[in-house]
């Protein structure tokens, strides 16, 4: 890849790729997993018909095909570990959807509501399964240790709603484990594929980069994570900045108060402007842990996670 590449360069070479392979990899569920996988992909509607568009943006295999070439080696050697995230990343979000009662994903009504429950999670063990296979030995311990971070993540983030305090400190460990763990062993799995010698640097490096994510996705789902009572990082962060607007969030979150209200007085805590710059530096860690492993397709990716794209 040149110095001249876009975001989409990056992520359309990926989808391109992968694409053979991640077919392949749906096509081994039996047919009534294999529909709600699809569907769920965006490959196809409820009734199984061929759709364009509509994908996800396949962040994590990117990131672990730019891994395998910031290592030395080549990007096709990546691919199954590169698959290996996407499905584990669907899975994830599959179970994710049933536990918040989400019911859109990818601007269309999620699985679990077109095709039950039971079948959404089935689905989503199947898609688990087939990335450990994917992975092979050489990589189950890095997916099964960040599957069990994603766990603690995710319990965690159910456990504060009710919390009537969580620190910022907490909150921080949420993120990294629900969001910077998959990123991380999609970098590390990506640079294992290609021959890296040092792989905790690679894992540092996607680490950083989910949390930097979490950060500013945070922010632009500030009201909606407010109207269903998440503690959010610039939520947790505005609790505890000790400002007047704080003691006032405190108050609403108590009593129920508007979402949109709420937002204002996180805003005017300067909790907002910390969480964005609290993912700048989190993006400059990333890339110090990598040192000279650093490249232009990579900055790129970096970019997305910020929100920005060129």
């Amino acid at each position: 890849m040149t110095d001249s590449m876009t975001i989409r360069d990056v992520l359309n070479s990926t989808r391109e790729l992968i694409e053979p392979a991640h077919r392949a990899a749906i096509d081994r569920l039996s047919p009534e997993l294999r529909h709600v996988a699809g569907y769920h992909i965006g490959w196809w509607d409820d009734e199984g018909n061929e759709l364009i568009g509509g994908q996800g943006r396949f962040v994590r295999p990117a990131l672990a095909l730019g891994c395998a070439r910031a290592a030395g080696g080549h990007a096709a050697d990546a691919v199954p570990m590169a698959v290996a995230t996407e499905l584990v990343n669907d899975f994830s979000l599959l179970h994710d959807d049933v536990i918040d009662g989400d019911d859109i994903r990818r601007e269309r009504p999620a699985a679990w509501t077109v095709f039950g429950l039971s079948e959404a999670l089935l689905t989503g063990d199947a898609l688990l399964a087939v990335a450990m296979a994917l992975v092979g030995p050489a990589g189950v311990r890095t997916l099964a240790d960040a599957l069990l971070d994603l766990c603690h993540g995710q319990a965690s983030d159910l456990a504060f709603v009710d919390r009537p305090q969580v620190t910022l400190a907490e909150c921080m460990t949420m993120a990294e484990n629900k969001t910077g763990a998959l990123l991380g062993a999609a970098c590390e799995l990506g640079a294992l594929a290609g021959g890296a010698g040092d792989l905790q640097v690679f894992r540092e490096f996607g680490t950083r980069l989910g949390l930097a994510f979490r950060l500013t996705d945070d922010v632009r789902k500030l009201v909606a994570d407010l109207g269903c009572r998440r503690k959010s990082l610039p939520v947790v962060a505005a609790l505890e900045s000790g400002t007047p607007p704080a003691a006032r969030l405190a108050e609403s979150l108590r009593d129920g108060g508007d979402p949109e209200t709420q937002a204002d007085l996180v805003e005017r805590t300067g909790a907002r402007e910390w969480a964005l710059r609290e993912a700048d530096r989190q993006v400059e860690l990333a890339f110090t842990a990598l040192g000279h492993g650093a490249t232009p397709e990579l900055r790129l990716l970096a970019d997305l996670s910020l929100g920005r794209t060129r």
